[in-house]
C-alpha cells in the first residue's frame, strides 16, 4: 500500500506538470474534415485518365504503363474506333494492389495516366476499389473542375498528334 501511494504521490505532480506546460501551447491537431491537410507536393493519390480539350481520351490503350507497374494492378485491352484510332475498351485499375509509385504516369507517352491530388477515397467494400475506365474519367472531370479553381497540373502536349496527315500537327506549346 505504501508503494502504491508513493506512486500515486509521484504521478500526480508529474501529469499535472506536463499538462501545464502545454496547456498555452498552439495546438498541433487539424479539425480535419474542415481543413485539409497540407500534403507534400510529391504526393500520390487516387488515379485519373485525362482528356482532351474536345473531351475525348488521351488513352490509346499502348500497354506501357501496364507493363511498368511493378504491382501489375493495371489491366486493359484494346479497340480501334470508327476513325481507326487505337483507344482502351477495357482500362481497369485495381487500387488495392497499387502502391502508388507513379511509374505508370512516368511511362506513358500520351500523357493520359496521373495519379492526382485526392486521399479521401476510402470504401467499404473490397469491390469498390476496382476503378474501371468511366471511373477514371470521372475523376479527371472532377479533378479539371478543381482545377479550373486554382492552377493545378499543366500537360505538356496539348493537342494530339494527326498520324492520317503527312505532318502531324502540333500546339505552339507542344515538344
Amino acid at each position: 500500500m505504501a508503494n502504491f501511494l508513493t506512486t500515486v504521490i509521484k504521478a500526480i505532480p508529474i501529469g499535472l506538470a506536463t499538462t501545464f506546460k502545454n496547456i498555452f501551447k498552439k495546438p498541433i491537431t487539424l479539425e480535419y474534415p474542415d481543413v485539409k491537410p497540407d500534403l507534400s507536393p510529391r504526393y500520390r493519390g487516387l488515379h485519373y485518365l485525362a482528356r482532351y480539350d474536345d473531351g475525348e481520351e488521351r488513352c490509346v490503350c499502348c500497354g506501357l504503363c501496364a507493363a511498368a507497374c511493378p504491382a501489375n494492378c493495371i489491366y486493359m485491352e484494346p479497340y480501334e474506333n470508327e476513325r481507326g484510332e487505337r483507344k482502351a475498351k477495357i482500362y481497369i485499375i485495381n487500387e488495392i494492389r497499387c502502391i502508388f509509385c507513379g511509374y505508370c504516369e512516368e511511362a506513358c507517352p500520351e500523357e493520359a495516366i496521373f495519379l492526382g491530388r485526392e486521399f479521401e477515397f476510402a470504401k467499404y467494400n473490397i469491390p469498390d476499389f476496382i476503378y474501371t475506365k468511366d471511373m477514371l474519367l470521372d475523376n479527371f472531370d472532377k479533378i479539371e473542375k478543381e482545377r479550373r479553381v486554382k492552377e493545378g497540373h499543366k500537360f505538356i502536349r496539348k493537342t494530339r498528334f494527326d498520324f492520317r496527315s503527312p505532318t502531324p500537327t502540333m500546339g505552339p506549346d507542344d515538344v
